[in-house]
């Protein structure tokens, strides 16, 4: 798809992955080469590879960008604190436990979107590209002549309270909570809040970049549809005074002080932008025999890793959809698994736990946890009258991975974790009985 849109207003471009083409000025994309001679009204050509040169056709992002100044244009960064923002390879122990939180406890007044991000776990190494960091954030403030890029990783925030808007390099994402946006990696942004708070969940992604999962026999039209994948048009901010851009890199924060603001690119063309999702859209399918489905059945996006079928980071949605299997236990069943789960929730509740699980609160069951419903779930679902259900008002996620997670001292010590959350299967009866 190839598509101008010429008026800087958060409208959008549809479909994942394709070559768009934006500008938020008349003219202002050069026609024809990328970088002639002189780019139009006096703007800077600048490429920005999202991965490397070489790449195959089918998996390489880029983009052009005309901008006021090059990024090139900046003064030395230095190191600043790291706050609660922490980066794998993390020191600790991976847990076999069960663990579970209570959302965490709102922030005060003034806190803005960087400054509120606190880390949950991670696992695999920042400066080799593999793995994930698992964070939260909760904002009551906007950013202000404050910018931020993750050169670590690209970051999956989902939120859950509160609407933000993304401004970045690109172009404006609104992202309401039931949507989803992604910010590649060294994309420059800044995060204003649409109302007195804003929280939610962020997977930072060290690995291969999201994408759409294989089909197979699915067919063509199952799951996420590239065309309802959203990238901003271009729009930008000419501003002449000081500035703080700060970006992680290495695992740790950087910052530098410019005279300008960093988001003034006026068009830009190509596949590597940020984008955003509607978990609505999302067509989900489901088992109408039997059986419980496997969760990888509801995989939005997924970061491929050098073992096929063993993600390095999958996100899966469970939208409203029907439930009509016959001669089943109709919630997720008893399993322990190879892979890693992270569990959110945006809205409601989730269909395997009768309490303790809220919106804004989390889980994480690692590799070969067991797990599963509660009690009261399990004895309800056992004696359900099995009728076509539809499942509505809810909406849990997960962010499943392919190596342990380590958890931050700050979140394993935090008062909101559940030091009780093996008490959900204590309740557990026996029901056999012998043949005699």
């Amino acid at each position: 798809m190839s598509s101008t849109n010429r008026r800087a207003d958060p409208l959008y471009l549809n479909g994942f992955g394709n070559q768009h083409q934006t500008e938020a000025v008349e003219g202002a994309l050069p026609r024809g080469q990328n970088s002639p001679q002189r780019a139009p009204f006096g703007l800077y050509a600048e490429q920005m590879s999202g991965t490397a040169f070489t790449e195959p056709r089918a998996v390489n992002r880029r983009s052009w960008l005309y901008r006021i100044r090059p990024s090139a244009a900046h003064p030395p960064f230095q190191r600043i604190d790291n706050r609660t923002f922490h980066s794998a390879p993390l020191d600790g122990v991976a847990n076999p436990n069960r663990l579970r939180w209570d959302p965490m406890p709102r922030n005060g007044s003034g806190v803005d979107f960087l400054d509120s991000v606190y880390t949950v776990a991670a696992n695999g190494d920042v400066l080799q590209r593999q793995g994930i960091g698992v964070h939260l954030y909760c904002a009551t403030a906007t950013m202000r002549d404050c910018y931020f890029s993750d050169a670590d990783g690209e970051l999956l925030i989902v939120p859950q309270e509160g609407d933000i808007l993304v401004h970045t390099e690109f172009g404006r994402l609104l992202v309401t909570p039931g949507r989803i946006a992604v910010v590649p990696r060294a994309i420059r942004f800044r995060v204003e809040i649409m109302d007195s708070v804003a929280a939610g969940y962020i997977c930072e992604n060290y690995g291969s970049p999201f994408t759409l999962p294989e089909l197979g026999p699915l067919g063509a039209n199952a799951l996420a549809h590239a065309r309802h994948f959203r990238y901003p048009v271009a729009a930008y901010e000419d501003i002449e005074h000081r500035v703080e851009v700060v970006q992680k890199f290495g695992g740790n924060l950087w910052s530098a002080e410019y005279g300008h603001a960093p988001l003034d690119v006026v068009a830009w063309h190509g596949s590597h932008a940020p984008y955003l999702y509607d978990l609505a859209d999302f067509n989900a399918f489901g088992t109408v025999g039997y059986d419980h489905p496997d969760p990888s059945l509801y995989t939005v996006l997924t970061s491929p890793s050098d073992t096929p079928g063993q993600a390095n980071v999958d996100f899966v949605a469970f939208p409203p959809r029907w439930m009509v299997p016959e001669h089943t236990f109709r919630p997720p069943h008893f399993h322990r698994n190879v892979m890693t789960e992270f569990m959110g929730l945006v809205r409601g509740v989730h269909d395997s736990k009768a309490e303790g699980f809220v919106p804004g609160g989390a889980s994480l069951h690692n590799m070969w946890a067991a797990h599963g419903p509660d009690r009261e779930t399990f004895e309800t679902a056992s004696a359900a009258e099995l009728r076509p259900q539809k499942l509505e008002g809810s909406l849990p996620f997960m962010f499943e991975t392919r190596r342990p997670l380590i958890v931050t001292d700050q979140a394993f010590d935090a008062p909101h974790r559940q030091r009780d959350y093996d008490t959900s299967w204590a309740g557990l009866r026996r029901h056999f009985q012998a043949p005699s």
